[in-house]
């Protein structure tokens, strides 16, 4: 596994084309250049702190509380996204049990940016509800991509049979690759974007979850889910912090550009041609202040 893992980072290190700022966060970096990915804290122990800067992600288990995790009823939707906005999901967000782990990997000052509540519906035997695998930070022109981590809460027994998330642990050491639409018979759901060529015989390691079980990850981190095989929904809850000194950067000639195309088409199509839109200022639009304050 491990000689596996050495091969898979030098392909992912070898084939980014990302040609704008990649800046990882090297200025956040602890005294000694010890850690990167990981701010010197109180919270999170040697273990912890080492796993992460290994692996690029970390469980914490029965972190939130059940009665924390009753937002929506089953069938109503099968996903709202970018939820800021409404202070009872926002509550999430907001969460000590939640905001102290991020603190660990943004600094302190917090800003929710991309929020996300998915409630996974049976496959109905396309296989449509797989998420393919990817990189977050294919979606987001904002940087350093060290100082933004992924909060991902299952909001019930979560695993292979219903979908759970699967992760290639240390693809965060690697760059941003291309992404496309995957070719996969059936077809995907709109906007998940897949790594172009990716060979599927990466050693992958599942997360099989139960209620209030969270996962911190990193943007770069590969990842995906797979199908809903079960007769029920299956929910999570998620939110993208990123530090409140980021910048952000333009997405022309990037690995980025594709996806701001597609957004920027939705607006067109939605609001028409007048309509002037900028990727950078969408995403400071959805964002929130979670603690701290926001440079932007």
């Amino acid at each position: 596994m491990a000689e596996r893992l050495k091969t898979i980072l030098g392909h992912v290190q070898r084939g980014g084309t990302e040609v704008s700022l990649q800046d990882t966060g090297s200025a956040y970096a602890s005294p000694g250049g010890k850690y990167s990915y990981t701010l010197d804290n109180t919270k999170l122990t040697p273990e912890q702190r080492k796993f992460y800067e290994e692996n690029g992600y970390l469980v914490i288990k029965n972190l939130v509380p059940k009665d924390k995790l009753r937002f929506t009823g089953e069938k109503a939707v099968t996903k709202i996204q970018q939820f800021n906005l409404d202070d009872v999901l926002f509550s999430y967000c907001a969460l000590p049990e939640v905001v102290e782990y991020v603190e660990c990997f943004t600094g302190p000052d917090i800003v929710s940016m991309h929020t996300m509540l998915i409630n996974k519906p049976p496959d109905p035997g396309m296989k449509t509800s797989r998420h393919p695998m990817h990189q977050d930070l294919h979606y987001f022109p904002f940087r350093p991509a060290d100082r933004i981590v992924c909060s991902w809460t299952a909001m019930q027994t979560i695993n292979r049979e219903n979908g759970c998330l699967v992760v290639v642990p240390g693809t965060h050491k690697g760059k941003l690759l291309p992404h496309v639409y995957p070719e996969w018979e059936g077809g995907v759901n709109k906007m998940y974007h897949g790594i172009q060529n990716y060979d599927p015989s990466y050693p992958r390691v599942h997360l099989p979850m139960d209620e209030g079980d969270t996962v911190f990850f990193h943007p770069l981190l590969i990842h995906g889910s797979g199908m809903n095989k079960t007769d029920g929904f299956r929910k999570s809850i998620s939110c993208h912090y990123a530090s409140g000194k980021s910048t952000f950067i333009d997405a022309k000639g990037t690995t980025h550009q594709n996806i701001a195309d597609e957004i920027s088409q939705v607006v067109t199509n939605r609001y028409g041609p007048d309509v002037t839109y900028d990727f950078g200022d969408m995403w400071k639009t959805f964002s929130r202040v979670v603690k701290g304050k926001a440079d932007w």
